[in-house]
């Protein structure tokens, strides 16, 4: 069977279409799934054992400069790869305007969210066979869902699996260990206080661990250094593109992260860790895996899901953003140790 999946990004969102290769792998004896991606994804996408092929888009880059992508060849080059094959299901496993576009354009039939389960119900205007998918569930078991739906088969009842390959067994904290700090994230709500990061990287540090912190642009790479400064134990990776990064990711030993990317590689990957959430809801995007924890900050507010803090009140008073405030190092350290006695 031949799929064509569609699920450009973002990078949590690809990582949170992996449990559902799995499941399809499966259920489906011989499945091969083509996908298109965002170019940046691509390497990650191309390491599920599912998939047969990737075809890297750049729809970011080529709706700024739609001109320069046709001149280039580049869209031309992407349509007629898209159209080269005749597919037994085209999944559009985001639910949006975009990937709705792209959907339009592969041949084959067409499954995808309906337009009450889609986050743009018009993208469910392409699809032949739109799917009912509840809302307020996990995105993980969304998807998951979407692909048993869509292709036939029962949604197997155990734990999500991403299908990534990972030869190294985690070593426990009660003896030296490699650990990463995911420090860097999108909106400036969602960064756990550098302060209170500063005081883990001491935790790490005083017990024998040996603390890693990636960085992914100027001003990560600067927080990165502060934080690693008064601390031999602690060391700042110098610039790594995706795919290098999970090659390290897959080697160390338990993890902490903000509401990330790497947050979600590292816990589909089975790692121990922690991911720390304010005003995001860890109930729909929070961390899934074996030994992975998402901690909700408890504040009057929290999820707000905005990406500027607008709390005015007396509580946390002096950390920003002060929901942050509810999950203290020592509290986070606590907890890591626990998934990684």
């Amino acid at each position: 069977m031949r799929v064509l999946l569609i699920k450009t990004s973002s990078m949590g969102d690809v990582i949170h279409t992996l449990p559902a290769l799995t499941d399809a792998k499966a259920a489906i004896p011989g499945l091969q799934v083509d996908w298109v991606v965002e170019e940046g994804f691509a390497d990650l996408a191309r390491r599920h054992p599912a998939v047969n092929q990737v075809f890297p888009c750049a729809l970011r880059r080529w709706r700024k400069h739609p001109f320069k992508a046709r001149r280039s060849g580049e869209w031309g080059a992407f349509k007629s790869a898209l159209q080269a094959t005749q597919y037994d299901a085209v999944i559009d496993a985001q639910g949006l305007i975009k990937s709705a576009f792209i959907t339009r354009l592969a041949r084959g039939p067409k499954f995808g969210l309906d337009k009450y389960s889609a986050r743009e119900g018009l993208s469910a205007r392409v699809l032949d066979h739109p799917q009912a998918v509840a809302k307020g569930q996990h995105a993980i078991l969304r998807v998951r869902q979407l692909f048993a739906q869509s292709l036939g088969y029962a949604l197997p009842a155990g734990a999500p699996d991403a299908g990534l390959p990972r030869e190294h067994v985690p070593a426990s904290l009660s003896q030296p260990a490699t650990l990463v700090f995911c420090h860097g994230t999108t909106w400036g709500t969602k960064h756990y206080p550098e302060v209170f990061w500063q005081q883990l990287v001491g935790l790490a540090c005083a017990e024998g661990h040996r603390v890693y912190l990636p960085w992914g642009n100027d001003d990560e790479k600067a927080r990165a250094d502060r934080l690693a400064a008064d601390f031999a134990s602690a060391e700042v990776l110098p610039k790594m593109d995706l795919d290098a990064l999970t090659d390290k990711l897959l080697s160390w030993d338990a993890f902490v992260a903000v509401d990330t990317g790497l947050a979600h590689l590292a816990a589909a990957a089975g790692m121990p860790g922690i991911a720390l959430y304010g005003p995001t809801d860890p109930v729909l995007t929070g961390v899934l895996g074996a030994r992975a924890q998402s901690l909700a900050a408890d504040f009057p507010c929290a999820p707000c899901v905005q990406e500027k803090c607008t709390y005015r009140g007396e509580l946390g008073k002096g950390v920003m953003p002060p929901c942050f405030s509810t999950l203290k190092p020592e509290f986070v350290w606590r907890e890591l140790k626990r998934l990684s006695p």
